[in-house]
């Protein structure tokens, strides 16, 4: 006998062995038992979630002579004629090669004929979304007057492309995804029943990679089998998917949040060089920033969530705690888009590392999660605040001096106010208002800082960014009480009233004479009486 594939060989057989739809077999079990069996069936989900399964296990089920709890028996005359190929009573049709109205048709005159083993001939349509205009307006009208013996199932993985007037004349079931840890255990007996020996870990990969999927998973377990020589492994099952390894995420995920993209660039080298699949990466990086996500917002039951082992769990809290909820939102949307831009692309390398890059220097970027990631980064490192720089070490030898102590009764006046010096020029002007800013509000300086003053223009002192990198600088300054600081600390250094104004690198700058000249003659008093100067205005 040929080899037979694993999703074929475990298909259900009762309603029992279908995994993860609970609530719709309770109801077609007593449906069964107590005989109000409808005459038009809808069962919509997502692929390989057993709606075809179910279909054929409730056309025998509704057949069969002595049921047993809603479930077909097995042993009668029915349940033995409808088991084979051969049968007449269970018809299926392939909605996608079969969409015409022809097709339809020709149900509808073979529908009127009785079944020949059971009480119901069952009609199985797969796929009926395919179907086309005129083929619906046909199996419209047979199913709003169904003969007694017809039962239909209609079987869609979009349903929202059905017309109203056939959704409303059946009984609609939607199939869910199925849980990772369901399909982890339905593997475990094929396994065992197999005699393959597997690792858990091994397992777990192939159950989360099927995304919900019982065909999927089984059929990627019977690959991982082949390319195993009937043992699972762990590695042996990355390398069929193309996927990384937990640690490799973390790592790569750590590269992002500290903005190491050398890291992140070399991580990718190592992947490429490995043969892996950048678009699954990409998929992989997503769903690990969203578990970082959900790790932040959720305190509890995160090991439910996210169906992990308490231990990754751990990690996932503890490297979620050093991400901000922006940057993960903004890390998630780049390779998002970098996995769709992967499918018109020649280049996925190029596509991945772009991305990689992009997400860890946010401030070369200009959209809101970028400038929120940002501002984070400044309140975190005003949070921690700056380490003074040690003290210097006194010279060997050198005898501490002990300021003596006051006289009882002595006055103590306090020491005379130290005026600021008259600076010579705008730059040292801005230094000395970029000091005062610093005293009064460092948040403000930390933006300053990565800016350079190209000088004055009039009342303007302008500071040059980067590829208007200065937008959150003026984003910030937006606030009345953060502009009136920065406006008076520079009136005050440049001695007239002077306003902040961002400009980008190469812009023209109108150097202004005035203040130099006044800061000249402001000398020239201090060194000669006033009586004795005399200003001549040309």
């Amino acid at each position: 006998m040929s080899y037979q594939a694993l999703y074929r060989t475990w298909r259900p057989e009762f309603f029992r062995d279908v995994v993860g739809q609970d609530r719709i077999v309770t109801t077609l079990r007593n449906q069964i038992t107590s005989g109000r069996i409808p005459h038009a069936y809808l069962f919509c989900g997502s692929r390989g979630t057993g709606k075809t399964s179910t279909a054929k296990v409730l056309s025998r089920a509704v057949n069969c002579l002595e049921p047993e709890d809603g479930e077909p028996c097995g042993r009668c005359a029915a349940c033995l004629q409808l088991a084979g190929e051969n049968n007449l009573d269970i018809v299926e049709i392939d909605a996608a090669s079969n969409n015409g109205v022809d097709e339809i048709r020709d149900l509808r005159e073979k529908v009127k004929y009785p079944p020949t083993v059971g009480r119901y001939k069952v009609y199985i349509i797969d796929e009926v979304h395919m179907l086309s205009s005129g083929a619906f307006n046909a199996l419209l009208k047979t199913l709003e007057e169904p003969p007694a013996h017809a039962v239909f199932i209609l079987a869609t993985t979009e349903p929202q492309r059905l017309p109203a007037t056939i959704l409303s004349r059946c009984q609609r079931f939607d199939f869910k995804r199925i849980p990772a840890a369901l399909i982890e255990k339905r593997l475990k007996q094929v396994l065992e029943a197999n005699g393959n020996e597997a690792e858990d870990e091994a397992v777990s990969l192939v159950a989360r990679a099927a995304e919900g999927g019982m065909r999927d998973a089984l059929s990627i377990l019977d690959m991982c089998l082949s390319y195993g020589g009937g043992r699972l492994a762990a590695p042996l099952v990355r390398e069929v998917l193309g996927a990384s390894d937990r640690r490799f995420l973390f790592d790569f995920a750590d590269a992002l949040i500290q903005g190491d993209a050398p890291r992140a660039l070399t991580m990718i080298d190592r992947l490429m060089r490995d043969g892996r699949d950048p678009a699954v990466f990409a998929r992989e990086v997503t769903g690990h920033a969203r578990a970082l996500l959900v790790a932040r917002a959720c305190e509890t039951g995160l090991e439910d969530i996210l169906e992990i082992t308490g231990e990754d769990a751990g990690r996932m809290r503890a490297q979620a705690q050093g991400a901000s909820e922006p940057r993960l939102m903004r890390v998630m949307s780049l390779f998002i888009q970098a996995e769709n831009d992967m499918k018109w692309s020649s280049q996925q390398r190029i596509v991945l590392e772009l991305c990689a890059v992009r997400a860890c220097h946010p401030e070369r970027e200009q959209g809101e999660e970028a400038l929120e990631d940002r501002l984070y980064a400044v309140e975190k490192a005003l949070a921690e605040g700056v380490r003074a720089a040690p003290a210097a070490p006194s010279a060997p030898g050198a005898k501490a001096t002990v300021p003596a102590a006051p006289k009882e009764g002595a006055g103590i006046s306090p020491p005379p106010p130290r005026s600021a010096p008259v600076p010579e020029n705008d730059e040292q002007a801005w230094q000395q208002a970029f000091k005062a800013i610093g005293r009064q509000d460092p948040k403000i300086c930390i933006f300053l800082r990565k800016g350079r003053f190209a000088g004055a223009d009039g009342d303007q002192a302008l500071l040059e960014y980067p590829l208007d990198g200065g937008e959150v600088l003026m984003k910030l300054l937006a606030a009345p009480e953060k502009r009136a600081v920065v406006d008076q600390c520079l009136s005050e250094a440049f001695g007239r009233e002077m306003h902040l104004q961002t400009v980008q690198p190469g812009a023209p700058v109108r150097k202004t004479a005035a203040p130099d000249g006044k800061r000249n003659l402001e000398r020239v008093y201090e060194a000669f009486p006033r009586e004795k100067i005399e200003i001549i205005d040309e």
